[in-house]
């Protein structure tokens, strides 16, 4: 009995260990052919281009940003599991172990022939992963029974021997993902972009007014660093697209079809302007909105370029991975500052918010407007044609929602009796903040002090004095957007279309 236990730890680790080095493998030969090409993210990729609405959502609303890491680390654990199953079955029942390794593969090439990017090529590294993880299982599975010193026909590896050969497989393995992890971070892309010189814009952004800070520990900063920006996006590996091989391809309900590269690009005399983006997943109260000095091009000299049809009303862009964004033509031609940005706080994009060129369109969700790593402008109709996250029966135009939120104290944070400055941030993109108001428990709504204005298009800081009484209380934060909409009550859901609501934060006051 003790023995067939021992055969059968051997058999699963034999299985993991075989899946590993071949992951491995085909991880090594996607940094010839293409990081898109990777089994285990196309795999992963896949899975996020064909997960139902509700899948999705609940991904966002449990797991938040750590999504994308959560559902990689499912896969991991999947993988794990039907690795040691094909162990196991190929020692009781070779080689049907084997077709496990098979599933795996098939699974992997479909899902790389299925990216936007797709060649040939692509099926190169499910291929190699396949037959490196037979390989491994087939010898392995062999010396999976432990040897019987009374039988000098056993073909059984000794304990020793089979630890000593999972630790060397093992440990290659290790090495490898190393290897693909250290030459992805220190790849061509990433060393353009340190090169990367950004041509001086032919207007700069106003310069930020005194008083737009609220500079008060605790409180939101006016500017965002790029380090602290928000990103959410169904990456889940970055695009490592180099301005080399950037291009804009405009087509579709046009006058004239026009392709765009780097140095189209670089003609046109750039813009700077400071922006403030949301992101629709954004909860009342959470953090997933940031402000940036974006400098760009705006949209409107490539749309006058190719003469958009009067009947159009949707600009469908995709990135380089496939995710699509549906932005109303209106929105980009109504004046409103919507660029095709390729600078981020003066410095190029990073390449996780985008590098080498994204789009930034004020006063709406990035979901239908913030299309990062763009390669392609399809002019359409909406009721021709649907994105990314609208086929999942998320909202169609999607205009920013007039939101404001507490920043300091901290919740549940306790203080003594006295003077308390609360401080907050509110926003309504394209219309602009006209007062913030605060409440104590069931009291009168109060006027907060708002910072300066800097632009529409911008969050607004605010700041209230609040004089203290012992006790539990819970403040409330409401805004008016320049339009005389008052924020409402009514919590709703960020899916599909924005959150509303009050955000409260709840305080102890020292007797």
């Amino acid at each position: 009995m003790y023995a067939h236990a021992e055969r059968d730890v051997r058999a699963a680790l034999s299985g993991i260990v075989a899946v590993g080095t071949g992951v491995a493998a085909g991880e090594l030969v996607a940094l010839v052919v293409s990081p898109f090409a990777s089994p285990y993210h196309a795999v992963g990729a896949f899975l996020v281009d064909h997960a139902p609405a509700w899948a999705r959502e609940f991904a966002i609303d449990r797991f938040g940003t750590n999504d994308k890491p959560a559902l990689l680390i499912g896969i991991a654990v999947a993988m794990l599991v039907l690795a040691a199953v094909a162990g196991l079955v190929q020692v009781r029942r070779p080689p049907w172990g084997l077709a496990v390794i098979v599933g795996f593969v098939v699974v992997a090439i479909t899902a790389a022939l299925t990216r936007p990017t797709v060649r040939a090529l692509y099926v190169a590294p499910a291929l190699v992963s396949g037959i490196v993880a037979g390989v491994v299982l087939v010898v392995l599975c062999r010396g999976a029974t432990p040897r019987s010193d009374e039988s000098p026909t056993d073909t059984g590896w000794s304990r020793r021997r089979f630890l000593g050969a999972v630790g060397v497989l093992a440990v290659a393995s290790a090495v490898g993902a190393v290897v693909v992890r250290q030459v992805g971070r220190a790849g061509g892309v990433v060393a353009e972009r340190m090169r990367l010189a950004l041509p001086a814009p032919r207007t700069t952004a106003a310069a930020v007014p005194d008083g737009a800070d609220v500079t008060l520990p605790g409180a939101t900063p006016f500017m965002t660093d790029n380090a602290t920006f928000y990103r959410i996006d169904t990456a889940l590996q970055v695009p490592q697209l180099s301005t080399r091989d950037w291009q804009l391809r405009v087509h579709g309900m046009v006058d004239r079809e026009l392709t765009l590269g780097w140095d189209d690009l670089m003609a046109i005399p750039a813009v700077e302007r400071i922006i403030t983006l949301t992101c629709v997943s954004n909860e009342v109260g959470g953090d997933l909105a940031s402000n940036a000095r974006w400098l760009g091009i705006p949209m409107t000299e490539i749309l006058s370029r190719v003469g958009v049809h009067d009947d159009a009303d949707m600009l469908l862009s995709t990135s380089v991975d496939g995710w699509t964004s549906g932005t109303p033509i209106s929105a980009i031609t109504d004046g409103r500052d919507a660029m095709l940005a390729f600078g981020m706080n003066g410095t190029p994009l990073p390449l996780e918010h985008g590098y080498p060129v994204r789009q930034v369109v004020p006063g709406l969700y990035g979901f239908v407007s913030a299309c990062k790593w763009v390669v392609d402008w399809e002019i359409t109709r909406f009721d021709r044609a649907e994105a990314y996250w609208t086929k999942r029966g998320w909202g169609v135009q999607a205009p920013i929602k007039t939101a404001s939120r507490i920043d300091r104290p901290a919740p549940l944070s306790q203080h003594p009796p006295g003077r308390i400055v609360v401080a907050g941030t509110a926003w309504a993109q394209h219309r602009g903040i006209r007062g913030v108001e605060v409440r104590v428990d069931d009291g009168p709504w109060e006027p907060a002090t708002l910072a300066t204005e800097y632009s529409k298009d911008t969050w607004r800081q605010w700041m209230w004095g609040w004089d203290a009484t012992p006790g539990q209380h819970t403040l409330y934060c409401r805004a008016t957007d320049d339009t005389g909409a008052v924020q409402p009550e009514r919590r709703v859901a960020p899916i599909p279309d924005g959150a509303t609501g009050w955000h409260s934060r709840v305080f102890r006051i020292d007797q």
